[in-house]
């Protein structure tokens, strides 16, 4: 399981703006060139270390301060609140946290100073309709453990909380003035939808009854599911990080009164427990589930899906079958979910992770849309009750409006 090492690096790529030295890019079915790669123009947004965090233990891998970057609202958003949980993999093994230590999802040592707010959490209202004028928070992810862990390792220099730095992040935050929102909405992308997901009832529980609160989970649907060889890969890999971690006492207890531990670190059997209003953004051919979860290297041994991994239209029949299998899973995980109608869905047939902090598929003029609704509108019409927001997609090739990732190179 030697891949699972690259694994914050390869998710940290997929949720970012693309750079031009990074082996992929964005394409569309319908224009020739590449989509935007992230794009938006939003404010740079300084970071700042929660100096109080240090004396209750709640500290990054290495035991350097967790952070978060903060922008104020102002207007009618002055007393609304967005937290975005920073995705970025996973560490399940001594030797994979001991390298992410070294690197900024795990010390805050390492972290950029400063991080540009675009999508989703963009300052601007032609880039971001309905949340532009929020108090828009990132809280940066060291823990690699989605929040949840509450242990250490001695010998290794390994602290593992994340769950005392969830708590200290959300202190600090209520006395910033958190704490008298009228909105509030909890997002994520990536292991950052998952901790979103895991978290959600918990955030909810901040607030007074008359605060709207509801969680946005963006590509946290990471699914129990079987490999090309027939393992279950991804449940080796969840139960190595609740281990290690002792995620397991911070884990929903909606969910741990029924199931393992390990299980309930799975977004899919947390979901159904789920109190507070949540939408599922995902793709349902996601590409990290692809190469890391669905068909590893472990997995394909001849090399059989390296071309359908770096390039959605390499696939052959048999192999878009297998992922059109995985895309059943992931409509039947939320099944229940969509029916309840606090609840919205936007699951697009695209090759893809992470839409809601890149500019380009958030809101723009050639964004991904279901039911002629792109992104930003169905979430805001569900945030704010203003109608449908549940959409599901058919199957692949049919919508022409994705902006599917495809990978250059031979890093896969």
């Amino acid at each position: 399981m030697a891949s699972w090492v690259l694994l914050a690096l390869v998710l940290g790529l997929l949720a970012g703006a693309a750079r031009a030295s990074e082996p992929w890019s964005n394409e569309t079915q319908v224009y020739s060139t590449n989509a935007n790669s992230g794009g938006g123009n939003g404010a740079f947004v300084g970071l700042t270390l929660i100096q109080s965090a240090a004396a209750r233990g709640a500290v990054c891998l290495d035991g350097s301060l967790p952070g978060y970057h903060l922008h104020r609202g102002s207007g009618s958003g002055s007393n609304n609140w967005l937290v975005n949980l920073e995705g970025g993999g996973w560490c399940n093994d001594v030797k994979s946290c001991v390298f992410r230590k070294s690197s900024r999802r795990g010390s805050s040592n390492h972290m950029e100073k400063q991080l540009q707010f675009t999508g989703i959490m963009s300052n601007r209202p032609e880039e971001n309709p309905d949340f532009y004028n929020w108090n828009r928070v990132k809280v940066r992810y060291c823990d690699g453990g989605s929040f949840t862990g509450d242990g250490a390792d001695a010998a290794s220099g390994l602290y593992f909380r994340g769950q005392r730095i969830w708590q200290a992040a959300m202190d600090d935050l209520m006395a910033q003035g958190m704490r008298s929102a009228r909105q509030a909405l909890l997002a994520g992308c990536s292991a950052g939808g998952a901790s979103t997901i895991l978290h959600c009832d918990e955030f909810h529980g901040l607030f007074p009854s008359n605060t709207r609160v509801k969680c946005l989970a963006d590509a946290g649907m990471f699914l129990d599911a079987v490999d090309i060889a027939g393992r279950r890969g991804m449940r080796d890999f969840f139960n190595g990080i609740v281990r290690l971690q002792g995620s397991g006492r911070s884990l929903p207890r909606s969910c741990t009164s029924r199931m393992d531990k390990t299980s309930c670190f799975f977004p899919q059997n947390v979901l159904p427990n789920i109190q507070t209003p949540t939408f599922i953004l995902n793709t349902a051919y996601d590409v990290w589930q692809l190469q890391e979860s669905l068909a590893p290297k472990t997995a394909d041994r001849q090399g059989l899906w390296q071309r359908c991994k770096q390039n959605y239209a390499s696939c052959n029949g048999n192999q878009l079958q297998f992922l059109n299998g995985f895309r059943d899973e992931m409509l039947d995980a939320v099944k229940g979910f969509s029916g309840s109608g606090q609840n919205g869905v936007f699951i697009n047939s695209c090759f893809a992770h992470c839409q809601s902090e890149r500019q380009d598929t958030w809101y723009s003029g050639n964004s991904p849309r279901l039911g002629n609704k792109r992104i930003a509108e169905a979430v805001g019409d569900w945030y704010f009750e203003r109608g449908n927001a549940r959409y599901t997609d058919c199957a692949y090739p049919c919508d022409g409006t994705c902006h599917h990732i495809v990978f250059r190179g031979s890093h896969l």
